[in-house]
């Protein structure tokens, strides 16, 4: 019996790659009916990936932010000229002395095709308890 080429996702690393292995396939494919099968196979593991996801809701924003950029090799400098912020800010972002902003969080979401809710969620900032103001703030990102 041969190896699968494909299996369920089991972790946010196999997701990422067979996320860029989609998006290979669909602009190398473009019309073409080709790798169809496995064009759609790879999206129902990606959609069943993301609805399990969604609902365990696993990591911080900011945590997953860190995998984002790890898996696409990006560094602090790059993800702030993404976000349109200054070095600073990111580097407090990613320290957890700053939540993202709305406008952060869409251009972030967007940039990695993730959903928004992903780093829309409440995390603890370091140093200081959490205001009614910031959580507010917050989630009505």
């Amino acid at each position: 019996m041969s190896d699968l080429k494909y299996s369920v996702i089991k972790d946010i690393e196999q997701y990422y790659t067979y996320c860029k292995t989609l998006e290979t396939l669909l602009v190398e494919e473009g019309e073409s009916v080709h790798n169809q099968d496995e064009i759609e196979l790879l999206t129902l593991l990606i959609k069943t990936w993301d609805k399990q996801d969604s609902s365990e809701a696993t990591i911080d924003p900011v945590t997953f932010l860190k995998q984002l950029m790890e898996t696409n090799g990006l560094s602090q400098n790059q993800l702030a000229e993404i976000a349109g912020v200054g070095k600073s800010y990111m580097s407090e972002i990613l320290n957890y002395k700053k939540y993202m902003s709305r406008d952060i969080i869409r251009i972030l979401a967007r940039h990695f095709s993730v959903q928004q809710e992903a780093l829309n969620k409440t995390y603890e900032l370091t140093g200081r308890s959490k205001t009614l103001r910031d959580k507010k703030r917050h989630q009505t990102a």
